[in-house]
C-alpha cells in the first residue's frame, strides 16, 4: 500500500512539475507501481497472503470464543 501511495505522490508531483521530481524520468516515477506489482506477485506466490488471512481468521475465532466463554459465567463472577 505504501508503494502505491508513493507512486501516486510521485506522479502527482511530476504532473505538477515540482522541481526535484519534474527532472526525473518517467521510469523512476513509475517504479513504485512496478515494485507494488512485484510485491503482490511474490506475496501470492509464497503464500504470504494466505497465511496472513488465516492468522486474521484465527484471531477472530479466538476472540469470538473468548467472548462466548465470558458470557457463560454467572453475572456475579463477571
Amino acid at each position: 500500500m505504501a508503494l502505491l501511495v508513493l507512486g501516486l505522490v510521485l506522479v502527482t508531483l511530476k504532473l505538477l512539475a515540482w522541481p526535484p521530481v519534474a527532472d526525473w524520468g518517467w521510469t523512476w516515477v513509475l517504479a513504485p507501481f512496478a515494485l507494488a506489482a512485484l510485491w503482490w506477485w511474490w506475496a501470492d506466490w509464497s503464500g504470504y497472503t494466505r497465511r496472513k488471512a488465516m492468522e486474521k481468521e484465527e484471531a477472530r475465532k479466538a476472540a469470538r470464543l473468548a467472548k462466548a466463554r465470558s458470557q457463560l459465567r454467572p453475572p456475579s463472577q463477571r
